[in-house]
């Protein structure tokens, strides 16, 4: 039980500290436009992105698909950049009434994929596979805990602009959108792979005269 709670504490740490502000950022991305009011459309939304880290954390983990870890820290906040426009292309009457399965959902599974490989990354790295089935179900559920604490933090900040400070709905999720979209372009610039160019030689690629 001391090790999973061990696990269960590293999993919750890997979300809730600032050098997880990408996975914070895209969490909050996709809850900006609910209210607490919508917490079974959150839900799905969650559960959705759930499932897709889950997977690709399952298997990274245990050694079963690898990608370069350059590229992964890439990718993620260019999954918040394409989250945060998609935001922005919302309307008034898409925001007040979502549709029944709104591309965000989509969204949240598949770029789930992409922030599982992050979190399997991190967790083969503290270990070998001995005792890998507990120890990933105690992270995983680590990271569960700390990703809920983040929505309810966001849509608490959300009921205070919308409900108490009576900013309509839509400009709270374009204003906060365009913030998250400056941010996560900057964090994507900074982290750009190294671009690879060909070596280039001292050599002639003339023939050689022979005497």
């Amino acid at each position: 039980m001391n090790e999973f709670n061990i696990y269960f504490g590293i999993g919750t740490h890997h979300i809730l500290t600032l050098e997880a502000m990408d996975h914070i950022l895209f969490v909050g991305a996709l809850c900006l436009r609910y209210q607490p009011g919508d917490w079974r459309k959150v839900v799905v939304l969650v559960t959705a992105f759930t499932i897709g880290h889950s997977i690709t954390l399952a298997l990274s983990a245990t050694g079963s698909v690898h990608f370069a870890t350059r590229w992964i820290e890439f990718l993620i906040p260019i999954t918040i950049v394409v989250t945060a426009i998609n935001n922005l292309q919302q309307r008034s009457g898409q925001v007040e009434h979502p549709a029944r399965l709104p591309l965000i959902y989509f969204f949240a599974l598949f770029f789930g994929l992409i922030h599982g490989l992050a979190f399997g990354s991190t967790l083969l790295s503290l270990e070998g596979r001995e005792g890998l089935v507990m120890h990933l179900l105690a992270f995983n559920l680590g990271i569960e805990m700390a990703q809920l604490l983040v929505v309810a933090l966001f849509l608490v900040i959300s009921f205070i602009f919308v409900q108490l400070l009576k900013i309509r709905r839509i400009w709270w999720v374009r204003i906060a959108s365009v913030i998250v979209l400056a941010w996560s372009l900057q964090m994507a610039w900074q982290r750009r792979p190294p671009a690879v160019w060909p070596q280039t030689t001292t050599q002639s690629s003339w023939p050689k005269a022979h005497n």
